[in-house]
């Protein structure tokens, strides 16, 4: 069970493209004092928390109401997650930035900047793929593990920040689409290969 919650922590936690999130939580809190910025770090992590629960499950009741299977759906999170990797990789990933700094914990930085579409299919695709709350056990704590870590990033974006540079955590996040370029394929392969077996 720890390798299985290990796999999908990893997987989890490069899915939230922190790196990206980081890079965009500088830019939107660079006038904020440090007490705003912890505000809107745990604001946001709350959101997202909610945000990736809610899909994960309602993810099979989704597909039962649209008569998508999983498979079909798996495809599509796949080539959704391989764009976005690509957008990632060429830096072209990007947001608006709001002008209002109260309302920026849920939209954009929640969603769609760390819970975009991309993530929404693979979370509900990951959800499905349990049939009990105890066989989601692993994935539950795995993705309060990756928020959790993502939360911590947040908290500690000033330093980092100082560390790394704006040069550094754009070549993460450049890591960060390679990682999930080759997420997005394997999820791919897997929906086709169920096809071809049908």
């Amino acid at each position: 069970m720890f390798s299985q919650f290990l796999s999908l922590f990893i997987q989890l936690f490069f899915l939230l493209t922190p790196f990206f999130a980081l890079t965009m939580f500088l830019t939107y809190t660079e006038n904020m004092s440090k007490s705003q910025q912890i505000i809107l770090s745990i604001k946001t992590t709350i959101a997202i928390l909610i945000i990736c629960y809610v899909i994960i499950f309602l993810g099979k009741k989704i597909f039962e109401i649209f008569g998508i299977t999983v498979d079909a759906f798996r495809i599509g999170a796949g080539a959704i997650l391989f764009l976005s990797a690509v957008d990632l990789v060429r830096g072209k990933a990007s947001a608006t930035k709001s002008e209002d700094v109260n309302d920026i914990a849920v939209v954009p930085l929640a969603t769609p900047i760390i819970v975009g579409p991309a993530t929404i299919g693979t979370l509900l695709v990951m959800g499905s793929g349990f049939t009990d709350l105890k066989s989601m056990v692993p994935l539950l704590f795995a993705m309060l593990a990756a928020v959790g870590l993502l939360s911590a990033m947040l908290f500690s974006s000033a330093w980092i920040n100082k560390v790394l540079g704006r040069r550094g955590l754009v070549i993460l996040s450049r890591l960060t689409g390679l990682i999930l370029a080759a997420l997005s394929a394997q999820m791919i392969f897997i929906g086709i290969a169920a096809f071809l077996k049908v």
